[in-house]
């Protein structure tokens, strides 16, 4: 069985940028990819795994954001320097959101 077929969710690559705020801020980076269940980043220092971390999602499709918590679920600490973040306790505005920029950006893929 792929990795894509163990996950729980699709994961789409996307052009939105985060904030999040870990054992330091860093702001505006590209998100790799991201789903329902969590993203992946790529980050001048990524934070271990287990780590709680604080992110503000901006979609500029929408012109809405999210500020959902988060936690480290892997990181690789080699070039290129990435991590998965697993969202924790989102709202149904939270998860709104997500659904509607990862529709619309599905929807933009198969055009």
């Amino acid at each position: 069985m792929t990795d894509d077929q163990k996950r729980k969710h699709v994961r789409l690559e996307t052009d939105a940028l985060v904030d999040y705020t870990g054992s330091e801020v860093l702001l505006f980076h590209k998100i790799e990819n991201i789903s329902l269940g969590g993203l992946s980043i790529r980050a001048p220092r990524v934070e271990e795994t287990g780590t709680r971390v604080f992110i503000t999602i901006n979609f500029p499709d929408l012109n809405d954001m999210i500020e959902v918590e988060g936690e480290v679920v892997w990181s690789s600490d080699e070039a290129p320097k990435d991590m998965g973040i697993k969202f924790i306790n989102l709202t149904e505005r939270d998860k709104d959101v997500l659904r509607r920029y990862i529709q619309e950006k599905a929807r933009r893929q198969q055009q």
